[in-house]
């Protein structure tokens, strides 16, 4: 690491001009190439996968995604002759549009159904020739462009789907920028020193600008969601700021000892950005966790949101010290220079705030562990409860198209045919139709449902498909009850004395399977992560006690976030405030996806907590004053890292995605929990309990593993060839002198 750090400090105007040059190109490369993201929940195996492919096979011409185009008349009839004209050659429009196949117009015979009983509301169903992930945007803006073009003062026309949803924007990039301008407060006000203070935000900018095309590129080559982006953006700007305010905080402390910048940029990197390496590291195996559940969707994510990760540290040790040795001795505020100036090198000791709280908590452990303990299992338990399906849009912003469109379809025709339920099945013979003529019947009677259509055959007669509309929401419990009643119960019996093989398919089903899929490899999936970054932790500390620790605090942070998130959007505490809809289900990705992405935050506060213990633990062997010291320098550094993570994930709730929403206010709570709950006050607490137990290792073990060391120990002078004691201005009084932490007996 020093070498790499010296030939970015010597070479400092090439090493920026290289990393310029990649972002401007990559970035370039993905704006010429253009996006190619894909939200493909298809699993293969399961039911609804299955019924979408006998779909497909059988009726070719509606495998593709279907909208809606809804029109309303507030005052009069959508059987009024103009409106009647007027919406039939705006649906023979759409009809002719590339990448249409049918369109199905109310106004035709046998569709009357697609009119309200009040008749103020219609719809006709656009079917595409691909699937959502597969149409291009331009495809879909023609189809939104030509509806709205007929709307009048008396004729509202909205449109719903899946495609339509790609033509609405997400409001820009106001999420990144007030989550950049916080934190460049928080860092002036931490480093009192504006070049100081701007450094971590451009380093964090370039590494997460340049992943940003990275991706778009990546998309090309496999599937990437389409908000894979904006997560690699919320975790890029997060862990980059942290990691070079870490770098900063360590070359900082070298220029207040009186070392030349060069040598601080360098001996930052070389110490510091090591913990930066491993805290990457962490992060990226958490991430590529998600590669072992062997789901397409989801390794787009892990690689997108890897990359970023590597992306970001590589920029830390790279074109950070490039920078720092450009600014020179600007990285401290004028005071401090004047300081510098006057008294000399001096020692920077942990008092104040922290050590005051460090030795707080040396007093107290038990108490103040109970109380953590407490607030952790309290945030957690609505966990307990969470839901795991689809949202829909109706908890798109009011102001949306795909919002106003749903709403009007909810309250002309009732919620479920937002998302009905399609029933696919192969067709033998006479006994065969029969029973499905039989089972319309049948499913009407069914709890929760609110119509059938009648069986539709393929042209060869060999494949039929019914649609059953729930009597509520796509989003609600209530029908993904009704899906597995159907699966379970009611078609069972149907297919008795028959060779039919019916498959519920439609969106509600497919995000069901999706869930119950993704669950079964929890287990394993979690297994695997944890079990990885307690050996990261074996090896650095040497010591059992530490990684199994780390993995309980780890798991407390995602289990309490969790419960914020269920708190917010499962069980609509405050959502409609924050602009985020009503509740509804938490998205069946996103427990992979955040419980990746927090262990591996997780992880980093405790490397940069604990190595310092340990430091001081191999020094000393006094675990009390390992862990008062070891939380004494690193606490302020921790909370000010958090406070602006915190700000960070928080400022993209105002990206307008639900999705997105739900990891910024996740990971927000995790942090917030794991920084002021957990590792300044739980694991110190648990520590202190635990005493020199905490470093145990059976000597076989000790033997056999490996040497790794995240951070060199540094000597306790902090000038070379001159004591602590030195330091200490002769004409400062006794009683002036704050206490060092180190001076409480242990």
């Amino acid at each position: 690491m020093a070498a790499l750090a010296r030939w970015c400090v010597r070479h400092r105007l090439v090493t920026v001009l290289l990393w310029l040059i990649a972002f401007t190109g990559i970035t370039a490369g993905a704006s010429v190439a253009g996006s190619a993201y894909s939200n493909d929940y298809s699993v293969p195996g399961t039911e609804a996968g299955r019924a979408t492919q006998l779909l497909q096979e059988g009726f070719p011409g509606l495998g593709g995604d279907s909208d809606t185009v809804v029109w309303h008349t507030p005052d009069g009839s959508v059987r009024a002759p103009e409106v009647e004209q007027t919406m039939t050659r705006t649906l023979d429009r759409i009809a002719d549009l590339p990448g249409v196949t049918s369109v199905t117009s109310p106004y035709e015979g046998g569709h009357s159904g697609l009119i309200s009983r009040d008749g103020h509301t219609a719809y006709a169903t656009v079917t595409f020739r691909e699937e959502a992930q597969n149409i291009g945007e331009g495809e879909a803006e023609a189809v939104v462009d030509t509806a709205k073009a007929a709307e009048t003062h008396g004729l509202q026309v909205e449109l719903g789907g899946s495609a339509v949803s790609l033509t609405q924007s997400q409001g820009g990039h106001l999420a990144e920028a007030v989550g950049v301008a916080v934190a460049a407060v928080v860092l002036f006000l931490a480093f009192g020193s504006l070049a100081a203070s701007l450094l971590p935000i451009a380093t964090a900018l370039i590494g997460v600008g340049t992943a940003y095309g990275s991706i778009g590129l990546l998309g090309h080559a496999m599937t990437v969601a389409d908000f894979a982006p904006m997560l690699g953006l919320l975790i890029g700007l997060g862990v980059g700021i942290d990691y070079a305010l870490f770098i900063v905080t360590r070359h900082r402390r070298n220029l207040k000892r009186g070392t030349p910048v060069a040598e601080a940029a360098v001996g930052a990197v070389a110490t510091t950005g090591r913990a930066v390496v491993f805290a990457g590291a962490t992060v990226c195996i958490a991430l590529l966790g998600m590669l072992i559940l062997r789901l397409g969707f989801l390794n787009g994510v892990a690689i997108a949101a890897c990359l970023t990760v590597l992306l970001t540290v590589a920029a830390s040790v790279t074109l950070l010290p490039a920078l720092l040795s450009f600014i020179g001795p600007r990285a401290l505020g004028r005071r401090e220079r004047r300081r510098l100036a006057v008294h000399g090198p001096e020692p920077e000791v942990p008092t104040g705030l922290s050590a005051r709280w460090s030795a707080f908590v040396e007093r107290h452990p038990k108490k103040l562990g109970a109380v953590a303990v407490a607030v952790m299992a309290l945030l957690a338990l609505p966990t307990l409860s969470l839901h795991l399906g689809t949202s829909d849009q109706g908890n798109d912003p009011r102001t949306t198209t795909t919002r106003q469109a749903y709403d009007l379809v909810a309250e002309g025709f009732g919620p479920g045919v937002n998302g009905p339920l399609t029933l696919v099945t192969h067709v033998g013979g006479a006994e065969d139709k029969l029973a499905l003529d039989n089972l319309g019947g049948t499913l009407t009677a069914t709890e929760g449902v609110a119509s059938v259509t009648p069986a539709t055959y393929n042209s060869g007669g060999t494949t039929a498909y019914l649609t059953v509309v729930p009597d509520s929401a796509p989003q609600s419990q209530q029908t993904s009850d009704l899906v597995q009643r159907l699966r379970s119960e009611v078609l069972p019996r149907a297919e008795q004395g028959t060779t039919l093989d019916l498959h519920v398919g439609g969106i509600t089903a497919a995000y069901d399977d999706f869930a119950n899929v993704i669950v079964g490899k929890l287990p394993l999936f979690m297994s695997v992560v944890i079990g990885l970054g307690c050996v990261l932790l074996l090896l650095a500390f040497r010591s059992l006690g530490i990684p199994l620790k780390a993995a309980a605090m780890n798991v407390a942070a995602v289990a309490s976030a969790f419960g914020v998130v269920v708190t917010i959007f499962q069980w609509g505490w405050g959502s409609e405030l924050l602009g985020l809809g009503r509740a509804g289900p938490i998205e069946p990705f996103l427990p992979v996806i955040m419980v990746s992405v927090l262990f591996g935050l997780s992880m980093d506060y405790q490397v940069f907590l604990v190595s310092r213990m340990y430091e001081e633990w191999l020094e000393t062997r006094d675990n009390r004053r390992a862990v008062r010291v070891g939380l004494a320098e690193t606490g302020r550094v921790i909370n000010s890292a958090a406070v602006i993570m915190i700000s960070v994930f928080l400022a993209f709730v105002l990206s307008g995605d639900r999705v997105i929403a739900m990891f910024g206010i996740a990971l927000a709570s995790a942090v917030a929990l794991d920084a002021f709950v957990l590792r300044t006050l739980l694991v110190p607490a648990l520590m202190h309990m635990l005493g020199s137990a905490n470093w145990w290792l059976p000597s076989w073990l000790e033997r056999r593993l490996p040497r790794i060391s995240i951070e060199p120990p540094e000597c306790r002078a902090t000038i070379p060839g001159r004591r602590v004691a030195e330091h200490v201005p002769v004409d400062v009084p006794v009683k002036e002198r704050q206490q060092d932490v180190r001076d409480i007996p242990g």
